[in-house]
């Protein structure tokens, strides 16, 4: 794994490249199970996320789930 740049919620980040979905969002402090992901324009299910591996350029859009009323 090297250190390169994909792009997340239309930013440009670094990241230790490949990684699997899961990986990079705990790596930001998120919780796989607190958001809803867009892997290069196609919606990943939760279930997919520690198989699913990113990769140097690829596009992610994350949602964060937020609960309230």
């Amino acid at each position: 794994m090297n250190e390169s740049t994909l792009w997340a919620n239309g930013e440009e980040v670094s990241a230790r490249l490949p990684c699997a979905i899961e990986d990079f969002l705990l790596s930001r402090g998120l919780l796989p199970r607190s958001v809803v992901i867009e892997h290069n324009g196609q919606a990943v299910a939760p279930s997919e996320f520690k198989s699913r591996l990113l990769k140097p350029g690829d596009k992610v859009e994350i949602v964060q789930i937020v609960a309230g009323g």
